[in-house]
């Protein structure tokens, strides 16, 4: 008896009632419009921030990269190994997609890399290779001798990966000397150092435990796979990089059955840890089957890991009140998390997107999806009637349950979307219960990380680094390492 009236009044007044299609077709077309115009202002965020044209620079040197637009509280006007490696990567992306302009750049990382490595430091010198394991350095390229959470042992491994991926773009267009000369000695430390030294503690990548990291583990391990392939293409042997199966080893005794357990010692926390989604994302290997080894995005270890991860923040942050399992969230580092208040990240959020992002890719690839008993809570909260087995890509079951991950993907993108300033600028965090700005604004890594979600998202992937045919490792593992050789890079001028 009601809906006549209203129906009348709304007539009258002119009113139009959206139908639910009509509003899901504004809501993609905003997040669309997000997405375009955003990426413009991440990728300049990103170039700000190298020296020596980026308008936040603050002078830094060719190649050099500021953390982020903060002086002090927290103080980052300094250059870290591991961000900087992880930024590159980003513009090497982009730049293999086509944008030219970057390549002076990362040339100039090269560089500053080669001169980095000399740098004698708290951790040590290049002598033994000890000193490439200094987590941050001042940003004219000189040794940063303050107190600090060192050795950092990801840094080397995620700069030669960075390094390589260039690297085989020259062997690709012919560039065999500029590869071998530039780019090689650079890499041959890095590597060195990760098999010299992986089995030794060092602090995970927020700094803060000491101890066996997750991230750091299987960093390592890539380095070392795909360093093999690079030194034989160049005719170089690789010592170090014989080691990479006890590394993969002991990357299986972070998975405890239910969820990776990112660090060791746990310092008291549940160990559950964004760290563990960005390694997923940074060891992704677009050619590789979802093999649980090695953490692969659509892996049902992964994929499980994933839901008890984002589950973990629902009801620690304000901002999430109503999201339920199966919605977006917005996702910090881990829930116990106290630093500048304990809040959710920029970068967190959009790992947790890109993650899905790159297990869509993978299936598309190989297919077809499968559903295991580990997986099935992580898929049952996006389709209801979801059961294990094998999808194929012509069946409309896949089609049903790729097309609620990427729902979901998408909607952490649109949670990053509700907390960014109209100005567009991405800091490194954004607070817990009212969504505003907190922390070190334009954080160079937040703005990377919105490039690579985008680039997965549209279909943009690194190239293969063999990950599959590299599965082997023994069943009992052995703290191996190799005695490392190092010298002074000194590339050409470009």
């Amino acid at each position: 008896m009601l809906l006549k009236p209203l129906v009348a009044l709304n007539m009258l007044a002119g009113a139009v009632v959206a139908s639910p299609d009509s509003t899901l077709h504004a809501k993609k077309a905003r997040l669309e419009a997000y997405i375009q115009n955003e990426k413009t202002v991440a990728l300049q965020g990103v170039l700000n921030n190298f020296g020596p044209n980026g308008s936040l620079c603050r002078g830094a040197a060719p190649g050099v990269a500021i953390a982020g637009n903060s002086e002090t509280n927290p103080p980052y006007i300094y250059t870290w190994t591991r961000d900087t490696a992880l930024t590159v990567m980003s513009l090497i992306g982009e730049f293999l997609e086509g944008n030219s302009s970057l390549e002076q750049l990362i040339q100039q990382y090269i560089t500053a890399s080669a001169k980095m490595q000399t740098v004698t430091n708290p951790s040590g010198s290049l002598s033994d290779g000890a000193g490439l394991g200094e987590p941050k350095y001042n940003i004219n390229i000189t040794a940063f001798n303050d107190p600090w959470g060192r050795p950092q042992r990801d840094g080397p491994a995620l700069r030669a990966s960075a390094l390589i991926a260039y690297g085989n773009h020259l062997l690709a267009q012919g560039q065999q000397a500029k590869a071998l000369d530039n780019v090689w000695p650079v890499v041959s430390n890095d590597l060195a150092y990760v098999g010299e030294y992986w089995n030794g503690t060092g602090f995970d990548l927020w700094e803060e435990v000491n101890g066996s990291s997750f991230f750091t583990t299987a960093a390592q391990y890539k380095a070392l796979v795909e360093g093999e392939s690079f030194a034989t293409a160049l005719g170089k042997p690789c010592d170090a990089c014989t080691v990479a199966p006890e590394i993969l080893c002991h990357l299986q005794d972070y998975w405890n059955g239910t969820a990776v357990i990112s660090n060791y010692p746990t310092n008291g926390r549940s160990g559950v840890d964004i760290n563990s989604v960005i390694t997923s994302i940074t060891i992704f290997d677009p050619a590789a089957t979802c093999d649980d080894a090695t953490f692969q995005p659509c892996s049902a270890r992964a994929l499980a890991n994933h839901k008890v991860l984002i589950d973990g923040f629902r009801s620690t942050y304000g901002v999430n009140k109503g999201r339920e399992p199966g919605e977006a969230a917005a996702v910090g580092r881990y829930t116990e998390d106290i630093f500048m208040g304990g809040n959710p990240w920029y970068l967190a959020t959009l790992a947790s997107a890109e993650q899905l992002y790159d297990a869509l890719y993978q299936w598309d690839r190989q297919g077809s999806l499968s559903v295991t008993e580990l997986s099935l809570p992580f898929f049952r909260d996006l389709v209801a009637n979801v059961k294990t087995g094998v999808y194929p890509k012509s069946t409309r079951g896949y089609k049903t349950i790729t097309d609620a991950v990427r729902s979901y993907a998408d909607g952490f993108i649109s949670v990053v979307r509700e907390y960014t300033p109209t100005h567009g600028g991405l800091s490194e965090e954004y607070h817990r219960d009212t969504g505003v700005q907190v922390s070190a604004p334009d954080l160079t890594w937040s703005y990377a990380s919105f490039l690579t979600a985008i680039a997965r998202r549209n279909g943009s992937v690194p190239p293969s680094w063999s990950s599959s045919v590299a599965l082997t490792f023994p069943q009992k593992c052995n703290p191996t390492t190799v005695k490392g050789a190092y010298a002074t890079a000194t590339p050409s001028p470009w």
